[in-house]
């Protein structure tokens, strides 16, 4: 019996130290997608570890990241197909190649968001830039896909 499986398409999240705001989008694409896409983050510079607040967010709303780690964009770049490159912040946007292998230019998108690392003030004043940042992620990323209508393979 012939089966026709062919593999998600990837999305790549790429961000200067993949510890915030790529990372949140790899947990929310992996939700919001369900099951139609595979998702992935990478850095320029990773960092050691995810955010702990990252986490602590992304809990608030049921998706565990704490599994996930910083990766380097070398990870990915010619060594896996890549359906689409999200850019998430100005930094990596400036710095990241400008060729991906076998990827259209119109599949290369540019979504800048504030880097929540960068927050400063009382815990629950940086907690609550990291939400924000969160929702936003959550809003493009569910606009996105409702513009696309990827189906599941």
């Amino acid at each position: 019996m012939l089966t026709n499986k062919r593999k998600k398409r990837k999305v790549l999240f790429l961000c200067t130290g993949n510890s915030c705001r790529s990372q949140m989008a790899e947990g929310l694409l992996r939700h919001l997608s369900e099951g139609r896409l595979e998702a992935c983050s990478a850095g320029l510079a990773p960092k050691e570890h995810i955010h702990p607040l990252a986490i602590k967010v992304m809990e608030e709303i049921g998706i565990d990241i704490s599994g996930q780690k910083p990766k380097r964009v070398g990870t990915y770049l010619g060594k896996e197909t890549i359906s689409f490159v999200i850019t998430v912040c100005s930094k990596a946007e400036e710095s990241c190649p400008r060729i991906w292998p076998g990827l259209a230019e119109a599949n290369r998108l540019y979504w800048p968001f504030t880097d929540p690392a960068e927050a400063e003030g009382t815990e629950e004043e940086t907690m609550t830039v990291f939400r924000q940042v969160r929702d936003q992620l959550k809003e493009k990323i569910s606009e996105w896909l409702n513009s696309h209508k990827f189906e599941k393979r």
